[in-house]
């Protein structure tokens, strides 16, 4: 069974429509739900003499009234990294006093308060990162390829990351510095898939030049489809575990991660190949015309 896509790049594009104008509005209007990483806040490590799990830390830090922390296993047994929102000397003595009296002698490894300034930084090095990022796509694609590959790639990865930047804003979950990891990681997946429909569709072109372009662009879609599909599974069903048994410390990780392989399967799919569709279309007519004046 062979699925035309070109015919319905349409509605690909009011699905995404909607979902950018959406996501784009919240993040205007209510911003993003920023966790300790990005706004003023206390990080501690600690390491436990005896042995303590996450539950009895995270027991503490509620009795104490904290809220919006998060937990972190370090390296060695029974050490932790503890990022909670702001406290005062008071609250942190007292703090320190509670974890003593419940999990025993500790040693304080890192006790440092985190302004408001390392959190812009880090926004804008996830910005620059993702910048960075789509410059050398386009470089890379074109030389590899040709340049409306790479834009069409590089327009399709955007589309992923707004919109899952966009769902986290609209239901205002709450984003740390794996948020940004999980950002990263999509569009390496989103770009991977994307290259290899783009080099089906390379060798198809090459293979029957004759063949309508739309036509050439859906038998290359559905050739890779069963692939595409199967490898998003085999990363979707760990993902769903990670976030239905893991720890609080992965759960904006997986979901963010999840998102993203789910849209950005569909937008390698849709997306991407319709952009480059319509903007092989353009130029090429655009050629012919310059063609027809010239003579």
């Amino acid at each position: 069974m062979t699925f035309t896509f070109m015919n319905k790049r349409k509605i690909w594009y009011g699905i995404s429509l909607v979902l950018l104008i959406v996501g784009l509005v919240s993040v205007g209007l209510q911003g993003m739900n920023k966790g300790i990483d990005f706004t003023a806040g206390n990080v501690l490590q600690l390491q436990f003499e005896g042995e303590v799990t996450t539950t009895q830390i995270e027991e503490v830090l509620d009795e104490q009234g904290l809220s919006g922390y998060s937990v972190q296993a370090a390296g060695n047994a029974s050490e932790y990294v503890i990022r909670t929102k702001e406290m005062t000397e008071a609250q942190n003595k007292e703090l320190l006093s509670a974890f003593e009296k419940k999990c025993g002698p500790l040693d304080i490894k890192q006790n440092q308060k985190i302004g408001e300034i390392i959190g812009k930084e880090l926004t804008r090095n996830a910005v620059l990162a993702l910048a960075i990022a789509a410059v050398l796509m386009i470089i890379y694609i074109s030389f590899r390829f040709e340049f409306t590959f790479g834009v069409a790639t590089v327009a399709a990865l955007l589309h992923d990351v707004l919109i899952t930047v966009g769902i986290f804003s609209i239901f205002q979950i709450e984003i740390d510095s794996t948020f940004v990891a999980a950002l990263l990681t999509i569009v390496g997946y989103s770009i991977n898939n994307t290259i290899v429909i783009f080099d089906r569709i390379r060798e198809n072109l090459n293979f029957d030049k004759k063949q309508v372009l739309s036509a050439t662009v859906d038998t290359s879609i559905n050739q890779t489809l069963v692939r595409s599909i199967n490898i998003s599974l085999a990363i979707i069903f760990p993902l769903v575990a990670l976030l239905v048994l893991g720890g609080s410390t992965t759960k904006v990780f997986a979901l963010a991660l999840l998102l993203g392989v789910i849209i950005g399967t569909y937008s390698s799919t849709c997306i991407a190949t319709s952009l480059w569709y319509d903007l092989k279309n353009k130029l090429d007519a655009g050629k012919q015309f310059k063609h027809a004046n010239a003579r």
